[in-house]
């Protein structure tokens, strides 16, 4: 297999993965070896008693159904997961002959990998959301709370400042939060120390006690 030529075609599948249209273009990638109608990709959990539904990605369009008449498959087993890659002709009189099933077969290196690539590609993005959703309400609720003890002890700060207690309180560091407020790191210090003057405190480290010494008492 001459992959030099199908370089463009891989290009177009690996910038896709993670996106739905990774399916189009591995279908694509696909035509330039074998005429098929429609390109599936399946995602089965093999270690599961409940047997869920599997994870099924096309190429047709969500808009017509493409009927079935033969089709190809190819399998890769990972960890708990099979991958499976299915190409399908809707004329049941064109059936796949064994010099097609000989291509795909030899294509499978480069296509099954991509495929697992794909499916885990989408799957921990939307965990990785769940996540940032839950790390931003976390950070609110301490943002409040914050809000409330300097209004108990009648203080005020600057934005800034309050973002760099707030971040700190979070178990941020300097140069994290440097990065994050796209500041230096020596001037998340200033910030702090203006802080910590205004709030009667030596700095980081005494900030958790001033905090939560109100719930202490």
């Amino acid at each position: 297999m001459n992959t030099q030529i199908l370089f463009p075609h891989i290009g177009k599948v690996i910038a896709s993965t993670g996106s739905r249209h990774f399916p189009r273009m591995l279908h694509d990638l696909i035509l330039t070896r074998l005429a098929v109608d429609a390109t599936h990709i399946t995602q089965l959990r093999v270690d599961c008693a409940d047997h869920p539904a599997p994870r099924t990605y096309s190429s047709a369009d969500d808009t017509r159904c493409v009927e079935v008449g033969t089709q190809l498959h190819l399998t890769r087993h990972k960890d708990d997961y099979r991958y499976v890659l299915s190409v399908s002709r809707s004329d049941e009189s064109c059936s796949f002959s064994a010099q097609e099933r000989l291509i795909l077969e030899d294509f499978s290196p480069l296509l099954l990998p991509m495929v697992e690539k794909h499916i885990n590609a989408i799957q921990p993005r939307s965990a990785a959301r769940d996540d940032d959703a839950s790390a931003m309400e976390g950070l609110d609720v301490l943002r409040q709370r914050f809000g409330e003890r300097l209004s108990q002890s009648k203080l005020s700060l600057s934005n800034r400042e309050l973002e760099v207690c707030v971040g700190l309180l979070a178990g941020r560091t300097a140069p994290e939060l440097a990065e994050q407020l796209q500041l230096k790191p020596s001037t998340i210090e200033s910030y702090l120390k203006r802080a910590a003057i205004k709030m009667g405190i030596s700095g980081r480290h005494s900030l958790k006690r001033w905090m939560y010494c109100a719930d202490d008492s």
